[in-house]
């Protein structure tokens, strides 16, 4: 078989923590989820983050591999030193990775020939627009997943979960699926599936936790005299008083207007001052004026 390297997939070191481990596989799920990356192989990235992951995330696994030794190389033909994983009471990760196929022996030399494990957790990463964490929604989730159809024999299937999205989630906020992980061995129970929340891009907004970023654009005169404004926001259309004099970039809150929880998080406007174009004779007339009658130079002390 040929050897794969799961540290060099997930870039840490062997030496790294479980939570250094863990980062870096959140990272990778992010750069390379098929719904917001553009790399030719995304699929075939994430099957082998997740592969690593479920390996390298389990103390137990992690410790098998590294038994196998230093030295290898990922993609050069690799055979496990004799009597390897005797020790440990679990079949691998799936059915048809580099892990599983390094326990296969195992379990065929084992006494009785029988033994049962929990499947395997499936880690993933689901996009969803912010307004769907302000109200809650559904999706549909595909998965590939292993299915034994006997002994030693399997076949990869697709899955379709329809899942419940509850309002109030945050990025990086992990769901679980009970029961909806890797089929189990020997009759064992199968693992859980975890759904890491992921926010689709907008230039309208910025989260942070549960508090949400919006720029709104506001007219000179808006600014300087003071007004009343229509916003649009992801709960919907508020009237927001503009104080007079404000500036660019200036921030009002609104309290509790961000993400649903307990407590909700705010949201805050930064204003914009968007100036009209100069592109007609009375516009440029207009800003002569200004210029003339307002004396007014912002690069003074």
């Amino acid at each position: 078989m040929e050897y794969k390297d799961y540290y060099q997939t997930l870039g840490v070191d062997r030496n790294a923590s479980a939570d250094d481990i863990k980062k870096a596989y959140r990272k990778m799920v992010r750069k390379y989820h098929p719904d917001v990356s553009k790399h030719a192989d995304a699929d075939q990235k994430t099957k082998e983050i997740n592969e690593a992951y479920e390996v390298l995330g389990n103390a137990e696994k992690r410790a098998a591999y590294d038994g196998l030794g230093r030295g290898h190389h990922a993609g050069e033909q690799f055979r496990p030193p004799p009597d390897w994983g005797e020790q440990y009471d679990f079949a691998g990760a799936g059915t048809d990775d580099f892990f599983a196929d390094l326990f296969a022996h195992v379990g065929r030399t084992r006494r009785g020939g029988s033994f049962q494990m929990r499947g395997d957790d499936i880690h993933a990463a689901i996009t969803i627009d912010l307004v769907d964490a302000y109200q809650g929604t559904t999706r549909t989730v595909s998965l590939r997943v292993p299915r034994q159809e006997g002994p030693g024999r399997a076949s990869m299937q697709e899955k379709k979960l329809n899942v419940t999205i509850p309002r109030g989630v945050t990025p990086g906020q992990q769901l679980r699926l009970a029961g909806q992980g890797h089929e189990g061995h020997g009759g064992g129970p199968p693992g859980d599936l975890y759904l890491e929340i992921q926010f689709a891009p907008d230039p309208r907004y910025r989260v942070e936790g549960t508090h949400v970023y919006e720029n709104v654009p506001v007219t000179p005169w808006e600014a300087a005299l003071g007004e009343k404004v229509a916003v649009p926001t992801p709960s919907g259309t508020v009237e927001v008083s503009v104080p007079a004099g404000s500036q660019s970039g200036r921030k009002l809150r609104l309290k509790g207007r961000g993400i649903p929880g307990n407590p909700p998080g705010d949201l805050y406007l930064i204003l914009d001052v968007v100036l009209p174009l100069a592109n007609d004779d009375k516009a440029r007339a207009l800003y002569q004026a200004m210029a003339r009658d307002l004396a007014f130079n912002p690069r003074s002390a």
